[in-house]
């Protein structure tokens, strides 16, 4: 099976979740048992949109700005949003990544564009460390790939704390505070903005605190990756795409150091979700980036092959 011909099910569509906040149908995809809730909008080369902790309706106003040129596919992570998690699941990033390697998979996914953020670096290039020869390019919006260091492990471990994720359980105090223009409000209308908080139920509130718990300890995940991003993955055209007041550990730096090539975008006034402050600014980067680096890359190597 390959691309819209994937076999799918049905998701009803909640009454929280009305077309004029979310235009996009969305479909379950069955994955390691839990299907997930993924959506697949637009024609052209395949951006894959990887986020774990929240749900897909972060890449809202980014999607209904680039599916005019790409194919965007995003989905919900296990324990995130409208994703029905199967009997007994683990949420912690090798599920996540594991979830990724099943849309890639099952979508039969070809000459892909990550568009990771937050801890989707970690799930997104988990998977493509596994199928390097299906990725054509990385962007990373407020993303990391690497085992954290110190002061990052401290926030980990703090946010990630059981006792912080109980609290937030009974609270919401989080998404409340994510749904403003500090996280992905700033652009965001009272419905949509409701929207977002009732895709944040308890269940997804857990997941977010799990992942970043995990975040910590997963160290055959990162091995992988540093393998991947100095061997297979290393001469990738790569943007970096972070809110100027959201990279407190220099990972704009470190990605330098590991893509001395790349592009980077900081976002005047941005926080950390870029995509959600500045979609215009957001669609355009990823829109000329691709096409002066991955699309040209990708007709360079066309040309090689039809010479032979």
């Amino acid at each position: 099976m390959t691309g819209r011909d994937a076999s799918i099910i049905p998701l009803v569509r909640p009454t929280w979740l009305p077309k004029r906040v979310w235009p996009f149908e969305t479909f379950g995809l069955e994955v390691d048992g839990s299907t997930l809730a993924v959506t697949d909008v637009g024609r052209g080369p395949v951006l894959l949109l990887v986020h774990v902790g929240a749900w897909s309706f972060i890449w809202r106003d980014l999607i209904s700005r680039l599916a005019t040129d790409f194919r965007c596919i995003c989905f919900d992570a296990p324990g995130n949003g409208r994703t029905v998690d199967g009997a007994g699941i683990s949420i912690n990033l090798d599920t996540a990544a594991r979830a990724v390697r099943g849309v890639i998979e099952g979508l039969d996914l070809d000459d892909v564009t990550l568009v990771a953020h937050d801890l989707g670096g970690i799930a997104g290039l988990g998977a493509f460390a596994r199928k390097p020869e299906r990725l054509r390019g990385i962007v990373a919006v407020n993303a990391f790939a690497w085992t954290p260091q110190t002061p990052l492990r401290i926030m980990l471990a703090i946010v990630g704390n059981p006792l912080m994720r109980e609290l937030d359980v009974l609270t919401g105090i989080i998404p409340r505070i994510s749904a403003t223009s500090f996280g992905v409000g700033r652009n965001l209308d009272e419905p949509a903005r409701q929207a977002f908080l009732d895709g944040m139920g308890s269940r997804g509130r857990r997941a977010f605190h799990n992942y970043l718990r995990d975040a910590r300890r997963s160290d055959q995940l990162y091995d992988e990756i540093a393998r991947a991003l100095s061997g297979p993955l290393s001469t990738l055209p790569l943007l970096t795409i972070f809110g100027e007041h959201n990279d407190p550990f220099h990972f704009q730096q470190q990605w330098k150091a590991l893509f001395p090539e790349c592009r980077q975008v900081v976002l005047a006034n941005g926080n950390h979700f870029p995509m959600c402050d500045d979609p215009d600014l957001v669609a355009q980067s990823i829109r000329s980036w691709h096409r002066e680096w991955v699309a040209a890359a990708n007709g360079e190597q066309a040309g090689k092959v039809q010479a032979i």
